[in-house]
């Protein structure tokens, strides 16, 4: 933390500066606050003379979006930017102040990490790269300089390789360089970086971070590339726990890698903030953060900029004190004035790949997508030279400085397209030029383009994913996203998820019912009638039913309003206080619900002589039929009261031409039916036109809490012990009986045509014919064994099953079960809050998979 310069800005919208927190490559950190609340935040403010650049601004812009959409967990939220205020020509982002330190800076303070404080940061940084990865993006924004240590855990403040860059630079004609900090093999051998070569940027960071220096830094800097590429990197000061680990990450093929999520549960499978309860940085770091986070506020109770230093330049990079090389020691009390230095080569982080200042080369692959000249920017004006004085520091506080530069011979490579999708010559006139300076790591960006990052190609000035109908590039990554939604965390967690008509996703909350487009992933609507609704149905051809506590709604799914209500009185004509119903199951527009009221049993008249005796509060409880599109009750008929006043719950176990199955929830029998039954389920069928109760039978010996599931051909398929057999109903006789192994037993099969596909808790899955029970084929997900077997979903078409569990969800395909993709997201982590465990759920509309984890939905096109 610094003072102010004269050119400086003082204000950033409602934020006045006090401060400069920290420099990088394409701009500068202020501390400032809000006049309002008078909050500390930090502004990233861009340098003007990369600003300038349309390219530049873009590129900006578009990774202040990715880290819109990644906010929560270990990224801060944006506060506000440029477009809080139109008026403003300074390009900015802001954000909540942290007291942190970044990890090169820690490095420099007190040296290499202990082994639990690099399990938390390589965990929560893996984390985040989990949830970029799953929308088909490369992050490329990991650098010591980008990640911060605060209190309670890591903090990952670059997106794109912007924030991370190492160097960049305003060119002739409008032309943008920008240098990135590590080069992986892939690219030095000229090919597009994806999801894996973040991992191996993680696999630098973290043994750097224990060991406090970079694998394949050792050595001549003009072989740097040749060591990223084939020279197997030296573990042996990594901690035992940690280096095979690190040693994936850095494998030579990325195939060869592991996923993110992999990481994350590797080091730290109870969540980073789970491990990190309780503190985690090393004392003295502990206590630097500390007296940063004190420094910051006595800053802001005083409310004034700190006195700017004459003669400062805002273009000038703040990582060092002026007139020291960076990397070198600042305790000399009067800095002498010296020319510009040239930076020592920094063999701790091995910044490799610079491109120096030489003229850009044309790409000849890319030379099709030239920018037009009348398309180009403006030539940026110098950047100006440094001043000879020193830059003073606050009291306290501690430089930023990053790892200088270490130059390698220039060694142009060539930085192919993604052909599945690159531009035609016909580009619009936001055409990109993709060039190549004589540099490792060089990008050269025109005016008229943007940065193309390896998640896609054509123009990724905005890295929402395209919608795609494709499947995945790689074998084993899931397909891009059509869109992602996340639901807001102001507001509270889903309870219930539906689609409706393969148009809406409908989620309902403990205040109301909000829709989102299935197309394109906005919300369109909120309804607070539907507060704690359950279900989402279709009611016809153009209303949405929704089952609330507070009565049967029926909602337009343009605007989301209530257009029919009838309350649990108007129900049943013979159930006048009827209780809150728990929904059954449906069948087109037909609904069956359990309800129950209290009613009143007059005590007998007295024998002569006697008292009479007290009249007794008794439970009713009924099954309901009732058509949601004609708004009627078709038929009521009675069932078995549950424990206590509360309605029996019961799940739908089958629904037929003539007749349905269900069975009472376990957790709802009254004790006298738990004694009756004598550990078996009990299954009753009802008459789907009357519902006249047909039969009451139990199975074998199919415990009531087993799964279970019918078919249309009169067939009950249930687990029993480690088995899943099946059974005629209503006769009971067993048809024919699964094996499996010990202690895993069988979940809810799914039947498609001939064939029956089973799940189990030994995370497998497969497929066995109905009738006879053959197994066709079994597959593992691959997943940890949990106590529940993976949910298991059929695509529209049958092609595709889908087993969801509480770690992936991983697809296959139906007819042969070959492994098609995996995916993982460790789902959106509030780093003082619990860590995430819900499991992922799958819901299919059309040839879209919709998978949700908590608040986070994804939309997969499948096959």
């Amino acid at each position: 933390m610094e003072a102010l310069r004269q050119d400086d800005p003082r204000r950033f919208g409602p934020y006045t500066v006090l401060a400069r927190l920290r420099g990088t490559a394409s701009s500068v950190q202020y501390l400032a606050h809000d006049t309002a609340s008078e909050d500390a935040v930090v502004i990233t403010a861009a340098r003007p003379e990369l600003a300038a650049l349309p390219a530049f601004r873009r590129r900006f812009q578009a990774e202040a979006r990715i880290a819109d959409r990644l906010a929560g967990g270990w990224v801060q939220p944006r506060l506000g930017g440029p477009d809080d205020a139109p008026d403003e020509e300074l390009l900015w982002t802001a954000g909540p102040y942290v007291p942190a330190l970044t990890l090169s800076e820690a490095i420099d303070a007190t040296g290499p990490l202990p082994e639990r404080a690099v399990r938390i940061l390589g965990a929560g940084l893996a984390e985040t790269l989990s949830r970029v990865h799953a929308t088909g993006a490369v992050l490329q924004g990991l650098a010591p300089r980008t990640v911060l240590l605060a209190e309670d855990g890591p903090r990952l403040t670059a997106f794109g390789p912007l924030g991370a860059a190492a160097a960049a630079e305003a060119r002739p004609g409008g032309q943008l360089s920008v240098r990135l900090g590590y080069l992986t093999p892939e690219q030095v051998e000229g090919e597009e970086p994806g999801p894996a070569s973040d991992l191996f940027v993680l696999g630098l960071l973290l043994a750097y971070a224990a060991t406090g220096t970079t694998p394949l830094a050792d050595g001549p800097a003009a072989e740097g590339a040749e060591r990223i590429a084939r020279t197997a990197p030296e573990l042996g000061a990594v901690p035992e726990e940690l280096r095979d680990l690190i040693a994936r990450c850095l494998e030579k093929d990325p195939a060869d890698r592991p996923s993110a999520g992999t990481v994350a549960a590797e080091l730290a499978l109870e969540g980073a903030a789970g491990l990190a309860k309780g503190g985690w940085l090393p004392e003295a770091l502990a206590a630097a953060v500390a007296e940063q986070g004190v420094r910051v506020r006595e800053t802001v109770a005083a409310g004034a900029p700190v006195d700017a230093v004459a003669g400062g330049s805002a273009g000038e990079p703040t990582d060092a004190v002026a007139g020291v090389p960076a990397g070198e020691p600042t305790d000399a009390v009067v800095p002498v004035p010296a020319p510009t230095p040239v930076p020592a080569p920094d063999t701790q982080t091995a910044q490799l790949g610079d491109i120096g200042r030489h003229a850009p080369r044309t790409d000849r692959p890319t030379t099709q997508l030239s920018v037009p000249p009348e398309l180009t920017g403006r030539p940026a004006a110098p950047a100006p030279a440094p001043p000879a004085g020193p830059t003073p520091a606050l009291p306290g506080g501690v430089p930023a400085v990053p790892p200088p530069m270490v130059p390698v011979a220039p060694r142009p490579l060539p930085i192919p397209t993604n052909r599945a999708t690159a531009p035609s010559p016909a580009v619009d006139r936001r055409g990109l030029l993709i060039g190549l300076a004589a540099g490792a790591a060089g990008l050269v960006v025109g005016g008229g383009g943007v940065l193309a990052l390896g998640s896609g190609g054509g123009d990724t000035d905005d890295p929402k994913p395209a919608p795609s109908h494709g499947g995945p590039t790689v074998a084993g990554l899931p397909p891009q996203p059509r869109w992602v939604y996340t639901h807001p965390a102001a507001e509270p967690a889903p309870l219930t998820t539906a689609v409706w008509n393969e148009r809406l996703l409908v989620l309902t909350t403990k205040n109301g019912a909000t829709a989102v487009d299935l197309r394109t992933g906005r919300r369109v609507w909120q309804n607070t009638d539907a507060a704690e609704g359950r279900a989402a149905l279709l009611a016809g051809q153009d209303l949405c039913f929704v089952a609330a506590p507070s009565g049967f709604l029926w909602l337009s799914p343009k605007d989301g309003k209530t257009v029919h209500r009838a309350d649990h009185a108007d129900l049943s004509a013979e159930t006048p206080k009827l209780s809150a119903p728990e929904f059954v199951g449906s069948s087109g527009p037909v609904i069956w619900f359990t309800g129950s009221e209290k009613a009143t049993v007059k005590a007998p008249p007295p024998k002569k002589g006697k008292k009479r005796g007290k009249d007794k509060q008794i439970v009713r409880a009924y099954l309901f039929a009732y058509d949601i599109v004609r708004r009627e009750q078709l038929w009521r008929t009675p069932v078995p009261a549950g424990r206590g006043p509360a309605t029996p719950g019961h799940r739908l176990i089958a629904v037929r031409q003539n007749d349905l199955v269900v069975r009472q929830n376990p957790a709802t029998l009254a004790p006298g039916d738990v004694r009756a039954a004598k550990g078996r389920a009990v299954f009753r069928s009802f008459d789907r036109r009357t519902g006249k109760a047909l039969w009451s039978k139990q199975f074998g010996t199919v415990a009531p809490e087993a799964a279970a599931m019918g078919d249309d051909r009169g067939l009950l398929y249930a687990a029993v012990g480690d088995d899943l057999q099946a059974f005629e109903t209503p006769a009971g006789k067993p048809k024919w009986t699964l094996n499996g192994s010990g202690g895993t037993p069988y979940g809810t099969p799914v039947v498609t045509g001939t064939v029956l596909h089973t799940t189990n808790r030994n995370q497998e899955v497969g497929a066995v014919e109905r009738e006879t029970g053959r197994l066709r084929w079994r597959r593992s997900t691959e997943a940890a064994i949990t106590t529940a077997a993976p949910a298991v979903t059929l695509s529209t078409t049958g092609r595709t099953l889908l087993a969801a569990d509480g770690s992936q969800v991983t697809a296959f395909a139906a007819e042969d079960g070959r492994r098609l993709w995996k995916f993982q997201d460790i789902g959106a982590q509030d780093p003082k809050g619990p860590t995430v465990t819900a499991p992922y759920r799958v819901l299919m509309a059309g040839r879209t998979a919709v998978v949700q984890r908590d608040r986070i939905f994804y939309a997969f096109p499948v096959a």
